[in-house]
C-alpha cells in the first residue's frame, strides 16, 4: 500500500564525509556483533562456520578501527550520532539472531546480503568523497567486504564435503532471492489476505457470481500496482543491492494480485453455491500456505505464523462475509 507519511531519513547523496564516517563506523559495529551472535548461536552445532563468523567479526572490528583513525584526525573525537535506519536507501533488517529457531542457509542469506549491501554502501561512499584518504579508505573497504560476500559460499564447507560444496547456492542464486523471491513472497502474502473481504463482502452482498468476480480482479490488480510501486519505491537498491526497483516492483506486484486472483477466479463459474464452495476450500489452503512459507523461508515459528496468517485471514474473510450479509 502506498504509504502517506512523510519520509524524514536524509538521503545518502546529502551526507557530508564527517556523517559518512561515522555512518560507516557504527554500520561495522553493528555487523561485528551480529557475526559474533551468530558464532555463540551456532558453536554447538556448526563449530567451522562459527570460527569463521568469529573471523568475519575481528575483520569489521578492524575495518571500524581504520575508519576511527581516519575520522579523528579528521573531525576529532566525537562521532556524529548516525545510523542505517537514519540514512533514505537502506532496510530495516529481520533480526535473525534474535529468533529462538535460526537455520544455517537463513545465516548464510543474510550474511551475504549484508556484505552485499556493506559493498555498494562504500561503493556509493567513495564516490561522494572528495577528501583523498577517506577515498581511498572506503574504496578499499568496499573491496574487502566484496570478498567477505564470498563467505557465504564457504559456510559449512568442512561439514558439508564435496558433495555439499557442490550443491551450494551459486551468488547469481542469491540476487535471485533478493530481488525476485522476496519481494515476490512478500507480495504473494499480501495480495491473498488483503482482498479477501472486498471479494466475499461482494459476493454474499450480490450473489453474483460475475459481479464478484469483477470486484475481485479490481482488488487483486489494485493491490497489485500499488504493492509494485510501494516495493520499487523502498529503495533504489544503490545501497542494499537489492537489485534493481523496476525488477523488483514487478515481482511485487505480478505476486500480489496472483495472490488476489487464487479466490476471484472461481467465481467465473456461475453456480454461486459451488463458486462460494470452491473459493472457501482455496482460501483455507492460501492461508496455510502462506503459513508454511513464513515457517520455510522467512524464518518465522510457525504457531506465530499460524496466528498471524491462519487466525487473522479468517478474521478478514469473516468480516468481508459479514458486511456483505449486513
Amino acid at each position: 500500500m502506498f504509504s502517506i507519511l512523510p519520509d524524514n531519513r536524509r538521503p545518502f547523496s546529502e551526507l557530508s564525509e564527517r556523517e559518512i564516517l561515522s555512518l560507516a563506523v557504527s554500520a561495522e559495529e553493528e555487523d561485528s556483533r551480529i557475526y559474533t551472535e551468530f558464532a555463540t548461536r551456532l558453536a554447538a552445532t556448526y563449530p567451522g562456520s562459527a570460527s569463521l563468523f568469529q573471523g568475519m567479526a575481528a575483520e569489521e572490528n578492524e575495518h571500524r578501527r581504520q575508519l576511527l583513525d581516519l575520522y579523528v584526525s579528521r573531525f576529532g573525537d566525537h562521532l556524529v550520532p548516525i545510523r542505517r535506519e537514519h540514512v533514505r536507501g537502506f532496510l530495516t533488517r529481520k533480526p535473525l539472531w534474535l529468533m529462538k529457531t535460526m537455520t544455517l542457509e537463513a545465516v548464510r542469506q543474510q550474511i551475504w546480503e549484508m556484505e552485499e549491501s556493506a559493498y555498494h554502501f562504500y561503493l556509493e561512499a567513495a564516490k561522494q568523497a572528495t577528501d583523498a584518504n577517506i577515498r581511498k579508505l572506503l574504496g578499499d573497504l568496499a573491496e574487502q567486504e566484496r570478498k567477505h560476500a564470498q563467505a557465504a559460499d564457504r559456510i559449512d564447507a568442512d561439514v558439508l564435503g564435496e558433495g555439499g560444496r557442490d550443491t551450494e547456492k551459486s551468488e547469481a542464486h542469491r540476487q535471485f532471492v533478493l530481488t525476485y523471491v522476496q519481494p515476490g513472497l512478500a507480495g504473494l502474502m499480501d495480495g491473498s489476505v488483503s482482498t479477501l473481504a472486498p471479494v466475499f463482502a461482494a459476493a454474499f452482498a450480490t450473489g453474483d457470481t460475475h459481479q464478484t468476480f469483477l470486484v475481485g480482479l479490481a482488488a487483486a490488480v489494485g493491490a497489485g500496482i500499488s504493492m509494485g510501486f510501494t516495493e520499487a519505491a523502498s529503495d533504489d537498491g544503490k545501497l542494499t543491492g537489492r537489485g534493481s526497483p523496476i525488477k523488483r516492483g514487478f515481482a511485487a506486484g505480478i505476486m500480489t494480485a496472483i495472490g488476489g486472483l487464487g479466490h476471484a477466479l472461481p467465481y467465473l463459474i456461475h453456480d454461486f453455491a459451488i463458486a462460494t464452495t470452491i473459493a472457501i476450500i482455496v482460501v483455507l489452503v492460501e492461508l496455510w500456505a502462506i503459513a508454511w512459507i513464513q515457517n520455510r523461508y522467512m524464518q518465522t515459528p510457525f504457531w506465530r505464523a499460524v496466528l498471524q496468517v491462519v487466525f487473522g485471514g479468517s478474521l478478514v474473510f469473516a468480516a468481508g462475509i459479514a458486511i456483505g450479509m449486513a
